[in-house]
């Protein structure tokens, strides 16, 4: 142990690269929690729509959302998002779950509507893949 400020001091750039490693782990694993909206599996989701009508929204471009997306889910892009909101209002008491293509817009997405008086805001945890991954039925729009 007496040598580790030596090792650190001989290789600084490895202990940076470890350092930021780890620090990209732990937001990785914990950053869903951090941003204040609540990451869900697709299953919950299901479950969400199923049982309490929760509405999904779709914030990926049009034209990937008519390339497949979930089934009546709403498609309001990311960068319609502000001249659009006000479609939601009327979703403020219902579970709004917002889906992208990777999880970090829609978390974005979300977490802003969290603090509009919207009661259940969630995102669905690893955007659209993982929906597709757990076999989960997608429309297209024709």
């Amino acid at each position: 142990m007496e040598r580790l400020p030596e090792f650190i001091s001989n290789h600084l750039f490895l202990v940076s690269l470890l350092v930021s490693l780890l620090m990209l782990l732990i937001w990785n694993i914990y950053g869903g929690a951090l941003s204040g909206v609540k990451q869900i599996t697709p299953a919950e989701v299901t479950r969400l729509i199923n049982h309490e009508k929760a509405v999904v929204v779709d914030v990926r471009p049009a034209a990937d959302y008519q390339s497949k997306h979930i089934l009546n889910a709403l498609n309001i892009p990311n960068a319609d998002m502000e001249a659009r909101k006000a479609e939601l209002d009327k979703y403020k008491k219902q579970p709004v779950v917002f889906y992208c293509g990777s999880g970090a817009i829609s978390t974005r997405v979300a977490r802003t509507f969290s603090t509009q008086n919207f009661e259940q805001v969630f995102c669905l945890k690893g955007g659209l893949p993982s929906w597709q991954n757990a076999n989960l039925p997608l429309s297209k729009k024709t």
